[in-house]
């Protein structure tokens, strides 16, 4: 038992120091993309269950390179977030209730990038008639740039959208379960589809257990859809073992985000992500979600100026926001004033920050929105300020070329 030993953190220091000369002659296990879709791609998934075979093995302390693919390319219906994950990979020795510690090493761009304006984007209900619309990016080295959005490089800031192991049969009960409950009640979700499932074998139509394999847009405990910019090289991710194994996958790979990705999507691309992964033993702290740590530079921004805008949890009254409509709440309607209500401040900060886009910048509002999802982060500025919390979108003034 580990309890008392150090901690999660105290062992990935452990691990650093002792293995520093290693790492530079690490084995290196390539799970490579082939095919013209994720089903004809044998290292390829986009449904998550622990019947799911393990495609590749890696000792605790290999490099695993995972060359993934385009999400939503060719694998389902237009303006589709299916996610393409290549994997799972078996962590020789690790168990249930094991930590792995997987750092991510490199983000290599492969093909060209889109960005599409989805049904789940925070403003949704405002692009109706651009839902499925897509721009395409040209990936440099060091930049992006879209014919679509002139006059605008996106700086390369690449990392993988899904990071995730596999669930066990206690998890996938408790998902489903949620899940269900949410959806019923008026909520969004996802819930199990077996069209476009892969593998078919176990998810697809004709499996007796196509209702149990979950889908990779919600993040949950095993990590996921979590969509988190600062996952990039350097960072190390902690991830629960819910099965021996673990199961570890990676895709939904992007060459740069805004915090919240607004309009559904980032610059989405296929990349070859290398990782190394880190078995720690017995450690159960990951209950709520997973950690992560990397250096301070992540977190902020190379930007020279910024621009920024606020929002608050005000409405018109008489309006009910989309993401409360299915409570059907006369008491919401008629407020004007929505307490504590942090999505309906970040709504408000973004529509500020597109009119400042449009206005300044000359952009049509869709190539606004377009932009906010790949280069404009939100952030709190605080929760406690008597219900009156707010949300700040900042955009960085250099990604404007004169």
């Amino acid at each position: 038992m580990m309890s008392d030993q150090p901690g999660i953190f105290g062992y990935l220091l452990a691990i650093v120091v002792l293995s520093s000369v290693a790492l530079a002659n690490a084995q290196e296990v390539v799970l490579t993309r082939s095919g013209a879709t994720c089903a004809d791609d044998p290292n390829c998934i986009n449904r998550l269950h622990p019947a799911i075979p393990m495609v590749a093995r890696a000792e605790s302390g290999e490099r695993v390179i995972f060359q993934t693919r385009l999400t939503g390319i060719a694998d389902g219906p237009p303006g589709s977030t299916i996610h393409s994950l290549s994997g799972p990979v078996n962590i020789v020795g690790a168990k249930a209730g094991d930590t792995i510690a997987i750092t991510i090493v490199s983000v290599e761009p492969f093909g060209s990038g889109t960005t599409t304006i989805t049904g789940n984007s925070v403003l949704a209900d405002q692009f109706i008639g651009e839902i499925g619309r897509s721009i395409s990016w040209e990936l440099g080295p060091d930049y992006a740039t879209s014919e679509d959005i002139p006059n605008v490089r996106i700086p390369n800031r690449g990392f993988p959208g899904v990071v995730t192991v596999l669930p066990g049969p206690d998890q996938i009960a408790t998902y489903l379960a949620r899940e269900h409950a949410g959806v019923a009640a008026g909520g969004r979700g996802q819930l199990p589809e077996p069209i476009n499932a892969a593998p078919v074998d176990v998810c697809g139509p004709e499996s007796p257990i196509k209702e149990e394999c979950v889908r990779t847009g919600p993040p949950r405990e095993h990590g996921g859809n979590m969509d988190i910019r600062y996952h990039s090289a350097g960072t190390t991710i902690y991830l629960p073992c819910y099965i021996d194994g673990c199961g570890l996958a990676v895709g939904d790979v992007h060459y740069a985000q805004g915090d919240g990705e607004v309009a559904g999507t980032a610059i989405e691309m296929g990349a070859d992500v290398t990782v190394q992964v880190n078995v720690l033993q017995n450690n159960k702290s990951l209950t709520r979600g997973p950690h992560y740590e990397g250096a301070g530079e992540v977190l902020s921004p190379s930007t020279k100026r910024f621009y920024a805008t606020t929002g608050l949890p005000f409405k018109a009254s008489g309006d009910v926001p989309p993401h409360l409509r299915y409570l059907q709440s006369p008491v919401a309607k008629e407020l004007s004033y929505l307490s504590d209500d942090l999505f309906l401040a970040a709504r408000n900060a973004l529509m500020e920050m597109l009119d400042y886009l449009i206005e300044h910048h000359g952009l049509t509002r869709e190539q606004a929105y377009f932009l906010a999802s790949v280069a404009v982060d939100l952030r709190i500025g605080q929760l406690v300020d008597a219900g009156h919390i707010n949300v700040t979108a900042i955009v960085p003034l250099d990604i404007f070329v004169e």
